[in-house]
């Protein structure tokens, strides 16, 4: 079956059509973007997809709208947008078209889904609504920001405002796919490096990568630091005790805080000592060998406080 037009709304535009369009363009290069109210476009024909409009969700017909009465829900209950059902119906097949390894495709689709799709649904839908000096800085409502200003009278201004848009949401789709994949890449590194650091209580990576995750997923709660490459330098990193906050299973030591290259390596003793953050997070150090060094003073300290 030849698409030959992706259909979805004239006027305005939001997030879900947005998005959408990001996933079937890049299934559909050859299509054409017709945004319409007309009757003879938002009705299902074999050669389109419709979405944001039509006020039907049917996949079999190639229409997949969420304004209708009885609109679609997700099994726990929560209410999709267009984007949300065009990922669910075209998702993986995105994915796959995106270079995604077959094995991952699963994994990147539920993980995306739940961390990208589902707050645009929720959102589109008035079921979220964020608060707070941060919440004019959501994606919907920065990509709505490209809508033209209300006195434009130009008389295609909606559709290339839509158009300047939807290259910029590609970019974010893309650039967060490619972060999944690269977890699950990085995942795979890191449980290497566990099972080859036993009962060390510093795990060393061949650069700098997620490692939180795997970490927590090996059950891995002997490790105290991390240790990689990074540029021409080496890094000394904390591991922080949950998704949120800045709580770490160790801090580095009080007496490294805010030091730099001669006073760092008087405060450690360690030749190659160059930089610890004030917070205690991060530090860093000229060598493997200082950065290890500076690792294994961090543990004996760490072990010698009583809430380690």
């Amino acid at each position: 079956m030849t698409i030959d037009y992706l259909v979805t709304h004239s006027g305005g535009f939001h997030a879900d059509e947005l998005l959408s369009s990001v996933i079937l363009t890049r299934l559909y290069p050859a299509a054409q973007i017709k945004r319409s109210r007309a009757p003879e476009w938002i009705t299902p024909a074999d050669c389109r997809i419709i979405y944001d409009v039509g006020g039907a969700y049917d996949a079999g017909r190639q229409i997949f709208d969420h304004h209708q009465r009885g609109a679609p829900l997700r099994d726990d209950g929560q209410p999709y947008s267009s984007f949300g059902l065009v990922w669910k119906h075209f998702g993986e097949d995105y994915l796959v078209a995106s270079g995604i390894p077959a094995a991952d495709v699963a994994s990147v689709h539920a993980a995306f889904d739940a961390d990208f799709v589902l707050p645009i649904d929720l959102t589109d839908n008035g079921a979220l609504s964020p608060t707070g000096p941060l919440a004019d800085l959501t994606l919907p409502v920065l990509l709505e920001t490209l809508k033209p200003v209300f006195d434009d009278r130009t008389p295609d201004a909606d559709d290339r405002a839509f158009h300047a848009a939807l290259a910029i949401a590609r970019s974010f789709v893309e650039a967060r796919i490619a972060k999944h994949a690269a977890k699950l890449r990085a995942e795979t590194i890191v449980q290497t490096a566990i099972r080859a650091a036993g009962d060390n209580r510093v795990l060393e990576l061949p650069m700098g990568m997620p490692f939180r995750p795997a970490i927590v997923r090996a059950g891995a709660d002997h490790l105290l630091f991390v240790v990689h490459p990074r540029d021409t330098d080496w890094c000394l990193t904390t591991i922080r005790r949950g998704d949120e906050g800045f709580e770490t299973r160790a801090d580095l030591p009080a007496a490294w805080a805010g030091l730099t290259n001669a006073d760092l390596e008087r405060a450690s003793g360690v030749a190659g000592a160059s930089f610890c953050h004030n917070g205690r997070f991060v530090a860093a150090a000229r060598t493997r060998e200082a950065a290890l060094a500076m690792a294994e003073i961090a543990v004996r300290e760490a072990l010698a406080a009583p809430s380690v």
